[in-house]
């Protein structure tokens, strides 16, 4: 995605307590990126090679947003470390590999994290500094019509004026009235990823991806995990087919599941937290009890504080931002991009709104197409998605071919212990023109494998373009070409 270098230089900090880079001034701009996310320091960085004046405000005082900081990149870091822990008390050993006292240092897989995310917020840092971006810390507001306001660190204010404004303030978690965060023992994604100890039971309100991934750590790590889903299937959003068997994988791995349920309060106890939750469709309630609870019921957009009122804006009942197909407010010269405006909140979609609109604003002309924005969980395995699903196809022509992994041969050769046996690769295309409609992997390297699936939605290609392109053997990605040849013909290596 980026090149990140060490040597990053000095910053230099400014009378009004900004951090501002380079020969740039904080007045006149071409454009302010309100938001330091990957959204907004990306369209920061596209709009500053495209030659425009441009100033990123941020006002967490480092940059990257929730997703680098306290989201995807240190939930994927201890994704990845609880994933060895579990491969070396279990899977070890099927290969041969005998290992005794395997033990968990978490306070070192806590540093391990930390600088991961330490190393690449200054990595955006030296990418400002290399394409000539003004970075400011703090809280930046729209006051009016080219002017932003942005209140520093020390509470000092500098008025920007600006031609062009860009909205990237992300989002926030959602809470639950009924269990309010601490960041203790209640817990939102951002206190799951920093828990000091791991604790011996954890309930995770919410099904969706933060959820499973959130749980699927401390799960590993010996906790015992159970899932409180409202709705009676975990991350309804996807393919039904796929989210069934995505379930019965996780319940093999010992997460527990409790689905249909409603939880309707919490109390504090000397070891805990106590949940009263009763059947979404209404009856008795119990009890439950746990030492920590997880709020991933979703994010909103964040705009509080940003002054949207002062240009005449307002958000809609989700609390977006609308916009026109450019990425315009209703507001002159005003822009948005992200999680504040609608479409999946992903921080990939967020960096591709970001480029397109900041080539816009230099006045030239960009596309997205949202039918080829993939999904990932990064659970083990993985499940990842793009396009439609069986569910939405309904009253649409369309072929269905599927290719399981235990017919792959890299796959089988990698798993000893057959997790890997029970994914499969689908893929949904027109019936008349064969092109694809959609794309669903669960099995290993789904998240890199979706990119096949998003490059051939993007180029309108076939099932059979995809069937005759020569796969390297033996790899994963040949299951991506046995699941092309099934939905037009018949795949080569299962019946």
């Amino acid at each position: 995605m980026m090149s990140l270098r060490g040597g990053l230089g000095h910053l230099r900090t400014g009378r009004w307590g900004f951090s501002v880079r380079g020969m740039c001034t904080a007045a006149g701009q071409d454009l302010v990126v309100i938001g330091g996310g990957p959204g907004g320091y990306v369209a920061a960085i596209r709009a500053a090679q495209l030659g425009l004046k441009t100033m990123c405000v941020e006002k967490r005082g480092t940059l990257g947003g929730t997703c680098l900081n306290v989201g995807c990149i240190p939930s994927k870091a201890l994704l990845h470390s609880s994933h060895l822990f579990e491969e070396a008390n279990h899977t070890f050993k099927t290969h041969g590999i005998n290992l005794t006292g395997v033990s968990i240092d978490l306070d070192q897989m806590m540093r391990k994290k930390a600088q991961s995310v330490t190393g690449l917020t200054r990595g955006v840092e030296g990418l400002f500094k290399m394409n000539g971006v003004s970075y400011a810390k703090g809280m930046g507001k729209i006051l009016g019509p080219n002017k932003v306001e942005v209140t520093g660190p020390d509470g000092a204010k500098q008025v920007i004026d600006t031609k062009n404004v860009l909205i990237a303030t992300g989002s926030e978690v959602t809470p639950l009235p009924t269990v309010p965060i601490d960041e203790q023992t209640i817990v939102s994604s951002t206190g799951a990823l920093a828990l000091s100890k791991v604790p011996k039971k954890m309930i995770v309100i919410g099904g969706g991806y933060i959820g499973l991934e959130m749980g699927s750590v401390w799960s590993r790590l010996g906790t015992e995990v159970t899932v409180v889903e409202f709705l009676d299937r975990i991350v309804p959003a996807m393919d039904k087919e796929v989210g069934q068997q995505f379930h019965r994988i996780l319940k093999k791995q010992k997460l527990n599941f409790k689905l249909s349920t409603k939880v309707v309060g919490a109390t504090k106890t000397p070891t805990g937290v106590r949940l009263m939750v009763e059947p979404a469709a209404g009856g008795a309630q119990e009890t439950m009890d746990a030492d920590v609870v997880l709020v991933a019921i979703g994010r909103r957009p964040y705009t509080a504080g940003l002054g949207l009122e002062n240009v005449g804006l307002s958000v809609d009942k989700r609390g977006c931002v609308d916009i026109d197909n450019g990425f315009k407010t209703s507001a002159p010269g005003v822009y948005a991009i992200g999680d504040v405006v609608r479409g999946p909140m992903l921080a990939h979609k967020a960096e591709d709104e970001g480029i397109v609109a900041a080539e816009i604003i230099a006045g030239k002309s960009g596309h997205i197409n949202y039918d080829a924005i993939p999904g990932v969980v990064y659970t083990h395995p993985e499940v990842a998605m793009v396009g439609k699903t069986e569910e939405q196809l309904v009253g649409t022509e369309y072929n269905k071919g599927t290719f399981p992994f235990m017919a792959n041969s890299r796959a089988r050769t990698n798993d000893a212990l057959g997790d890997y046996a029970q994914g499969m690769v689908k893929i949904l295309s027109d019936k008349k023109t064969d092109k694809l409609l959609g794309m669903h992997i669960i099995g290993p390297g789904a998240g890199e494998m979706i990119a096949e699936g998003v490059l051939a939605m993007e180029t309108g290609a076939t099932t059979r373009d995809i069937a005759k392109t020569c796969h390297a053997h033996p790899t994963l990605s040949e299951a991506f070409r046995e699941a092309a040849m099934a939905a037009h013909d018949k795949p080569i290596h299962f019946k």
